[in-house]
């Protein structure tokens, strides 16, 4: 496809010229049938060359609109993945939100029954001390009552005190 071609009677080899002169341009003015034979073929070769560029624009394109598509499709699922993440992300807050709040109303309660266990120790240990302080006095009031009987039993047989001395 050489911007330059000889004339069409020169490339067949019907000239009127010797073997040794065809690798020779001829400068000779070429026919009107020769020119346009010659600038058909140049606008063949023009056309050719459009056609070309055109199919390499057309691949250039195709190649570009899958490119584009496929970068589309994996930003998509890109985007579902980052939205599944988000709702886990979500759920997992909600879950741990609900276990603190459930762990909070059971610390709660427990405190709440630590208060009544010490509260019901305390009262216990009050009646403890208030049943130490009366036993001990019913133990006083014992002591004297026996004392009492003794001293009584005692004066009332005389006797008794005699054999008391002697056991």
């Amino acid at each position: 496809m050489a911007p330059f071609s000889l004339p069409r009677e020169r490339a067949s080899g019907n000239n009127k010229h010797s073997d040794s002169d065809e690798n020779v341009p001829s400068f000779a003015r070429a026919s009107a049938r020769d020119q346009g034979s010659t600038v058909l073929n140049l606008v063949y070769q023009a056309a050719d060359i459009f056609s070309a560029i055109e199919d390499h624009a057309q691949e250039t394109k195709a190649r570009a609109q899958s490119l584009c598509k496929s970068a589309a499709e994996r930003l998509k699922f890109a985007e579902k993945r980052v939205e599944v993440a988000e709702r886990d992300r979500r759920e997992t807050i909600d879950e741990a939100d609900h276990k603190l709040q459930d762990a909070s109303r059971a610390l709660k309660q427990a405190e709440i029954r630590i208060t009544v266990a010490e509260d019901y120790a305390a009262a216990a240990e009050f009646r403890a001390q208030a049943a130490e302080v009366q036993a001990q006095k019913l133990r006083q009031e014992l002591a004297l009552i026996e004392d009492a009987i003794r001293r009584r039993l005692i004066c009332a047989t005389p006797e008794l005190v005699g054999r008391q001395n002697v056991a």
